[in-house]
């Protein structure tokens, strides 16, 4: 019986966690792809989650740290989405929310839970 309404009481937190998401995002990775006429194997990206319902954090202040040359800005950038969602290590994820679309990329391994997962972000740069 106890363990019937902790089941019950995590489906709720779900759906309220659910409730957040505004935004949408697409994970892009990259794969070997053949092209079936030259039958060459390239690289390329490609979507491997496409319109995901999300919701991104910006926690902490945007500053700007940096000597006379170059400036760096610090600021905490976290992606909630589904539990069951992968998304591979060096995938650029492409969110839209509030009408702005931005690429980050993962920078941290998933916190996953029963009802949801959060990743740290940074802004993207570029396929290492």
């Amino acid at each position: 019986m106890i363990a019937e309404a902790i089941k019950q009481a995590q489906k709720m937190h779900r759906t309220v966690i659910e409730q957040t998401y505004d935004g949408t995002c697409t994970i892009y990775s990259l794969q070997d792809v053949k092209d079936p006429e030259t039958k060459l194997t390239e690289h390329r990206e490609v979507p491997i989650h496409e319109n995901i319902p999300c919701h991104l954090s910006f926690s902490g202040a945007v500053t700007a740290e940096g000597t006379g040359t170059s400036t760096d800005v610090k600021q905490e950038i976290k992606l909630f989405l589904a539990p069951e969602i992968s998304v591979p290590p060096g995938s650029r994820i492409e969110v839209t929310q509030h009408g702005a679309t931005e690429s980050y990329s993962r920078s941290g391994k998933p916190a996953v839970y029963s009802s949801h997962q959060e990743i740290i972000l940074e802004f993207w740069k570029e396929y290492a």
